[in-house]
């Protein structure tokens, strides 16, 4: 048996989320489909990370185990072939058996996109969370800073979340604003159900001066999800990157932001 990780883009708006469902409107059971496809025999795939309805994947790592040969340009195009436009292979590499796209990932990074104008621009639907109101972008800095390091995120968790820890490593938080975009990337070694959504939430209310800046520490203090911010749209959510140590992958999202 070859062990294969394959890196994974997709427009995540017309499917109901990442993981395999009865009504097969999922990504996963896009990608499986074309892949059976492709090598004619029944194959079950693994994630780096399950992302919700609507948010988008440039950096999603899935790994898969074959007895047939193929090479990795094989595997691309192939797989490609019988993927929907929305669904998209970018690069196939043959892996050691130890290798697990969900356990062997120590770091994974999000960046949501937030389009803060006025009026709504109809090219940004569904690729960027709209906010019309002005946002103080200072403020939502100094406030982002709170969650860097090892805290329990239980305010920033979901009811349904069924990580045996709240406790998560935030490495980086970086706020970047381009013309009336702002890019929120989003490090750490691992991210509990809607914990994203829900930073931006609390971003998002301090930013439009709802909330003092302090509030993102206070949320941190209580572990009270009932005290925390309204969950923000999945509208301009992207799982960019993940890092496994003594691997090398392709990093497509550098060159989709520009934010080098």
């Amino acid at each position: 048996m070859a062990r294969i990780a394959l890196g994974v883009s997709y427009d995540g708006s017309p499917w109901q989320g990442w993981q395999t469902q009865p009504h097969a409107q999922t990504v996963q059971d896009a990608l499986e489909t074309a892949i059976t496809k492709f090598l004619t025999v029944p194959v079950q795939t693994v994630c780096a990370g399950r992302t919700d309805t609507g948010v988008h994947g440039l950096g999603q790592v899935v790994h898969l185990d074959t007895q047939i040969e193929r090479t990795e340009q094989s595997w691309v195009r192939g797989v490609n072939a019988h993927l929907p436009a929305s669904i998209s292979i970018q690069w196939a590499q043959r892996v050691s058996d130890d290798f697990h796209a969900r356990f062997s990932a120590t770091e994974r990074t999000y960046t949501y996109v937030i389009l803060n104008a006025s009026v709504r621009q109809p090219f940004w639907q569904g690729r960027a969370g709209w906010v019309f109101q002005s946002l103080d972008l200072e403020s939502m800095i100094l406030a982002a800073q709170s969650l860097l390091g090892e805290h329990d995120f239980s305010s920033f968790r979901s009811s349904q979340c069924q990580a045996k820890s709240p406790v998560r490593t935030m490495h980086a938080l970086r706020l970047i604003k381009k013309g009336d975009l702002i890019y929120v990337t989003l490090r750490a070694n691992a991210f509990l159900h809607h914990m994203v959504r829900n930073i931006l939430g609390a971003c998002i209310q301090i930013g439009q001066g709802r909330q003092p800046v302090s509030y993102m520490a206070h949320l941190l203090k209580v572990c009270d999800r009932t005290q925390g911010a309204p969950t923000f749209s999945p509208d301009g959510l992207y799982l960019t990157s993940v890092k496994y140590p003594g691997f090398v992958f392709p990093v497509v999202s550098n060159s989709f932001f520009n934010l080098d």
